[in-house]
């Protein structure tokens, strides 16, 4: 009876000597800072929740339709920067990245902290990076990356005017 009494005292003793999590969130700068795009990027914490809003071209929608529209998010959220905020700042719950098109919002996704083992993340990174790279030469990257997406992130919204079928 000692025994197991000085085996849970012990245990005990080991949870709490554990080292304090810095919960802190990211400042709107810190969260611009890790995403480098040339367009519009705007950011905000909402509750624990990064909000990544980025600008899409309307010429560029025109083009790619709605295929185009859906995968926006995607390529900012499955991102090197996106995994490195999340691990920067472990108070962060969720990223959020929201496309528009001046002030019409196009799609928005959101990716919990934990949607992601370490290896999905790398086949995300590695999805995303393809269909960056050569989406626009072979679109089944994007619609793969699009598929990837909504299995994988707790919610997504397309809007209706930028993803209904023609």
């Amino acid at each position: 009876m000692f025994r197991l009494e000085l085996m849970l005292l012990l245990t005990l003793a080991l949870l709490g000597c554990r080292e304090p999590v810095d919960l802190a969130l990211p400042s709107t700068a810190e969260i611009e800072a890790h995403y480098l795009y040339k367009g519009p990027l705007g950011a905000d914490v909402k509750g624990n929740v990064a909000v990544v809003t980025v600008g899409q071209s309307a010429q560029q929608l025109r083009r790619g339709g709605t295929l185009w529209a859906k995968v926006g998010p995607y390529i900012f959220l499955f991102s090197e920067e996106t995994q490195q905020l999340m691990d920067n700042y472990p108070g962060l719950a969720a990223v959020r990245v929201i496309t528009t098109v001046g002030e019409s919002e196009v799609a928005n996704v959101l990716l919990g902290r934990d949607a992601l083992s370490d290896v999905q993340w790398r086949r995300a990174l590695n999805i995303a990076g393809r269909a960056r790279v050569n989406g626009t030469r072979r679109v089944t990257l994007l619609q793969d990356l699009v598929r990837w997406g909504e299995d994988h992130t707790e919610e997504y919204n397309y809007n209706p005017r930028y993803t209904r079928s023609q």
